[in-house]
């Protein structure tokens, strides 16, 4: 996919910052705007802007921690976990959605993006994709282990959207009864999926951490696809 891979910017009304833009071999496709885990648009979140290339998609992943360093990097441990979180606390989410909007409205006029296009986050970014949905920026919406949803749940009527929702059962960070109030909050609204993997743990589709969970991965993978695929 190195070819099909760069960096490019995004102008917004606080100012510019860097997205990683994937290409399908075509060039052309439905988009997506993917939302970043609290590690930054790091090696993980270029590998899954790839492979959605690879399905046929216009990929852009955003940075979101551009106010606070240009395309910070980190892993997944240690000092950069403990950094990963402190920029996650000190991010603005009205000014994270602005550069959300920002980063859909470029990825729309890109040559060859069809005109439907999805928001897909992690962790984190399952959280902004949540709202990026609610705020009705884009046609579909899937959100990985989006940790904080279940507080978030006032905002359900907003949602007129299809969004697709992956949790894994053992996931430390979002229990299942966490899941289950969100299950309930949307049991009336039939565009809402919601998958619950039953062997997986918190970022189980991430194959750089000790959490990843390749049978769990796969199905999500499939089912986003399927989902992907009716929807835009």
């Amino acid at each position: 996919m190195e070819n099909n891979s760069k960096w490019i910017t995004v102008d917004s009304a606080q100012g510019s910052f860097a997205a990683y833009l994937s290409l399908p071999r075509g060039g052309s496709g439905p988009g997506i705007v993917l939302l970043q885990e609290i590690f930054g648009v790091n090696q993980h979140i270029r590998n899954v802007a790839d492979q959605y290339a690879a399905d046929g998609y216009v990929v852009l992943a955003p940075d979101l921690f551009w106010r606070q360093g240009a395309r910070i990097e980190l892993g997944y441990e240690g000092a950069d976990w403990q950094r990963a979180v402190e920029l996650m606390n000190a991010t603005d989410f009205a000014l994270a959605q602005a550069d959300i909007a920002a980063s859909v409205a470029t990825l729309r006029t890109l040559e060859g993006v069809a005109p439907r296009v999805a928001a897909m986050g992690f962790c984190f970014g399952g959280r902004l994709a949540y709202h990026t949905a609610a705020n009705g920026l884009v046609d579909a919406a899937v959100c990985y282990y989006g940790g904080g949803i279940q507080n978030a749940l006032e905002r359900a009527s907003e949602i007129s959207i299809p969004v697709l929702m992956h949790f894994g059962a053992f996931d430390t960070h979002i229990p299942l009864d966490a899941v289950q109030r969100i299950a309930e909050r949307f049991e009336e609204q039939e565009q809402v999926e919601i998958h619950v993997y039953p062997d997986a743990q918190h970022g189980f589709n991430c194959n750089h951490r000790s959490s990843y969970h390749q049978r769990s991965a796969a199905q999500a993978h499939g089912n986003t696809l399927q989902f992907l695929a009716e929807q835009l």
